[in-house]
Parts: structure tokens; sequence; C-alpha cells
């Protein structure tokens, strides 16, 4: 004898009876696919044999591993970081509580990629590195289109114009256009040759592989990044929560997250006084330190005062720049 229905299950079969009947296919079609379909198990739901085949190092050298592991999982949290504030720029009805949990959501995953960068700063024999390095080139982490798309969805182009011409762009009675802020852009002058003044081969590369993209990006946002969609929000909706998250998304964006970046590029990349050039040709201690690009998406949550001292105390300890 077959046992009742509850009442709870079949108030399911009923909502489920409703959700397909205008699929083109009858409830017992889908109950008879469930019955036919496999369990889902954890190493086929994450594609685990997929993503563990991903890494594959140029070279022979162990701690290659490391390097390219660690720049795969980064880039998975640039996508969640994305991942946030899409839902923030196409959020019809944006409130400062949706606003704050979302901005504090992307400060967790920088803060992980943050702590978590004592696996490159540590992590690897310099005298490995300085050798499985030379295979990459002129591949450079400068090349994370991931992370420059976080930047146009955060901010302004014009926030994100090189220091030494921000202020003319400023000054201009002319709307400036996106490309010509793009090309005035302040990571571009980190891939310019040292010696010769011109565009390294790792910028052209990226200029050719992205430029339409992120010149897409940067107009589609120009009026809804997340520095725009603060600035719209009522005053009420301006609470000190929500300026205390931009700030800490500031400064973990702008500050700390190159200033780590900065230590790795210490470690390795000098030797004896002398700065090795990085793979890509750029100039890390030109573009690396934020005291010298003063790039904030928030200006308006900071002090003239702040603005003028941005990342300078830590770099002048680090570096010994004075």
């Amino acid at each position: 004898m077959s046992e009742e229905i509850s009442a709870e299950i079949a108030q399911r079969i009923k909502l489920l009876e409703n959700k397909f009947k205008n699929s083109g296919q009858d409830m017992l079609s889908y109950l008879d696919g469930l019955l036919y379909d496999t369990y889902t198990t954890y190493w086929d739901y994450i594609r685990l044999d997929t993503l563990l085949s991903l890494q594959v190092p140029s070279t022979e050298f162990p701690d290659e591993m490391i390097f390219i592991s660690y720049h795969q999982i980064t880039e998975l949290y640039f996508k969640l970081i994305i991942h946030e504030q899409t839902q923030i720029i196409e959020n019809s009805h944006l409130t400062g509580t949706f606003f704050t949990e979302k901005v504090w959501r992307i400060n967790r995953y920088f803060t992980v990629l943050i702590d978590s960068f004592d696996v490159m700063i540590k992590g690897m024999e310099r005298e490995q590195f300085l050798k499985f390095r030379m295979s990459l080139l002129p591949a450079s982490g400068f090349q994370s289109a991931q992370f420059r798309m976080i930047e146009f969805y955060s901010t302004d182009l014009i926030h994100l114009v090189h220091a030494s011409v921000r202020s003319g762009f400023h000054k201009s009675e002319m709307k400036n256009t996106p490309l010509e802020l793009f090309e005035n852009i302040y990571w571009k002058q980190g891939g310019i040759d040292m010696n010769t003044g011109e565009k390294t081969l790792t910028l052209k590369q990226f200029e050719k592989r992205y430029t339409p993209r992120f010149i897409r990006i940067a107009t589609q946002v120009e009026n809804t990044n997340l520095n725009q969609r603060y600035l719209s929000l009522s005053k009420e909706e301006k609470t000190p929560e929500l300026q205390e998250a931009l700030r800490t998304l500031d400064q973990n964006t702008n500050i700390n997250w190159k200033l780590v970046h900065t230590g790795a590029a210490h470690r390795y990349l000098r030797k004896e006084g002398e700065a090795i050039k990085a793979t890509g040709g750029t100039n890390w201690r030109e573009f690396l330190p934020p005291s010298f690009q003063k790039i904030s998406f928030f200006p308006s949550v900071w002090t003239e005062e702040e603005h003028k001292n941005w990342g300078k105390q830590w770099v002048d300890h680090v570096l010994n720049i004075k």
C-alpha cells in the first residue's frame, strides 16, 4: 500500500505544475528528467578537473606553479568584485544599505588578496623567480584587464588620468571625450620604456587587445559608475557607514593592493641599489607607488590633506623615496 502524499508535498507539486504548464512540456516530463538524472557531485559542479588543468607553467622551476596559480586565483577574485560592482551599477532602486553591503563584499575580496600576497612576496625563491620570469616576456601583470575594468566601473575616467596632467583636464572648458581621457590614463605611463620613451610591446599588446572594450565600458558607465551612483544618492542615503565602506575600498584598491605589489617588486627586482626591469619593461618604481599617482575613486569622501599624503608614509619607509 503506497504512502499518502503529505499536504506539503502536494502543495509543491501544485506549484511545480503551475511553473511548467507554459513551458511546452507537462510536469511529468520534468519529473522523469529528475528520475533519470544523476546526482550532482562536488567535483563536477565546480569543474574541478578543468580548473586544475589550467596551471601550465612555462618552465621546470617548481616555484613557477606558485606564481601562475596565485595569479589565476587573483583573477577569480577580480571576477567576483566585478560581479558585485555591476549589481550596484544596474540597480534601478539603489539604497545606501544595498550599496554599503555590496561595497563591503568587495572589500572582503580585496582583503583576502592583500593579506594573502605574502605568497608572492615570501613564497618563492628569488633565484627561481628571476630565471622563470624570463620565459614570460613580454607578459606582465600590468595586462590584467579585469583590474582595469574594476577601475572603470568604480569611478569617472578623469579620476584615472595621470596626476601630472589631471588638473589640466579639470580646468578645460571643453568636454573631454572618453578617448582623450583614456589616452592619458595613469597606468599607461608604466608601459613606457625607461630608456627610449617609447611604448613597450607589453603596452602595445594590451592596447590592441582591450582598448575598444575599455572605451565601451567607460562610456557605458559614465553616469552610473560607483562614484556617480554615490553622488546621485540623497543626503540621507549617504550614510557614515557607506562613506566608510567607500574610503576602505579606495584604500584597499588604490593604496594597499598597489603597495603589496611594490613590496614584491622591491624584494625580487632590486639588487645592490639598482632596479631590475619588470617582465614587460614597465617602470615599476614610477608606476606602482600610489603616492605618485594619487588615484582615488571617490574624491568627495576624502579631505585635501588626505589626498596630499596619499600612500606617502609607507612608500617613504620602504623605498626611501623622499
